[in-house]
């Protein structure tokens, strides 16, 4: 689901199993700050995948860095939590978030100014891009005034 907010934020949300966690040494789960953390899987390596539009994948610490807010919500049967982002700089401490009986993984950020005076989104430009991905079904909310 993909919602366009009237303050001209968008939130990105699945139904998937949530952003992946790991277990320490200790036996503890350990939540990734993904947000604020370089991946490697997609910097600076030819090899690395490419998105159907042949530009390269950077990660969703990209995401973060150029929003002026990120707020990544992670459900998982194991727990669910979130985190506040400004400008890429995690600002709150990973907050527990009362289960529902979901998973999956919401990211609700403001895309910077400087970014969205040269460029707005169109309901027509995120049908465009989800034909890349047919395996998705893409369900497009816009809230804002005058959308198309």
């Amino acid at each position: 689901m993909i919602t366009l907010h009237t303050d001209g934020s968008l939130s990105v949300r699945d139904d998937g199993r949530g952003t992946d966690t790991r277990v320490d040494e200790h036996g503890q789960v350990v939540k990734k700050p993904v947000m604020a953390t370089k991946d490697l899987r997609f910097f600076d390596l030819p090899e690395a995948e490419r998105l159907p539009d042949g530009h390269p994948r950077r990660g969703m610490s990209v995401v973060a860095a150029l929003s002026e807010w990120l707020i990544h919500t992670n459900r998982r049967l194991n727990g669910s939590w979130s985190r506040r982002y400004e400008r890429g700089i995690p600002v709150t401490d990973l907050e527990p978030v009362e289960p529902d009986g979901t998973t999956g993984t919401c990211v609700h950020f403001l895309p910077d100014k400087a970014l969205t005076s040269r460029w707005s989104v169109t309901a027509k430009d995120l049908a465009r891009w989800s034909e890349h991905w047919p395996e998705l079904t893409v369900r497009l909310d816009d809230h804002r005034d005058g959308a198309e």
